[in-house]
């Protein structure tokens, strides 16, 4: 009886941890679907994994779903191209919310040519009608860093 308790506990608790990590892929997943209908200028894509209350801080401004849309596709008629991807994710889950850190490895291609750029970004996530949706999302672009004069 006692080894039966103890074989249900331990499967209870692994079972608890694929859950947990199911749930930290579904978050980073919902996360990559909005990189995924932004480059491809799909609207509907992007809203269905946005809260309707969502907005977005970036480059200094705020921006709601339909301004960030609006944005990104003057940018791609303006012959930009971007390349977004979620790498390095720090995934919290607390019931039905929950948040996400990662840097986004990427880059921008216009006229000029391609130009490897990373972000450092975060969103809150809420789980609604079975589904995480993204309420906000922060990106700050990352600088390098200066370079040395050699010659000093």
């Amino acid at each position: 009886m006692k080894r039966t308790r103890l074989v249900l506990a331990i499967m209870t608790l692994f079972a608890g941890n694929i859950n947990a990590g199911t749930e930290e892929q579904q978050v980073i997943d919902t996360v990559s679907t909005i990189f995924t209908a932004a480059r491809a200028d799909d609207t509907a894509k992007f809203d269905s994994v946005i809260a309707s209350d969502f907005y977005i801080f970036d480059g200094g401004a705020r921006f709601n779903g339909d301004s960030i849309m609006a944005f990104i596709k003057a940018q791609h008629a303006a012959g930009k191209h971007y390349e977004w991807n979620v790498t390095e994710p720090d995934v919290h889950i607390n019931g039905d919310t929950a948040w996400i850190a990662y840097v986004n490895k990427g880059s921008i291609t216009d006229a000029s040519g391609t130009t490897k750029q990373n972000w450092l970004e975060s969103a809150f996530l809420e789980k609604q009608a079975g589904n995480w949706k993204i309420v906000f999302m922060e990106s700050t672009r990352v600088t390098p860093p200066p370079k040395e004069n050699p010659g000093k």
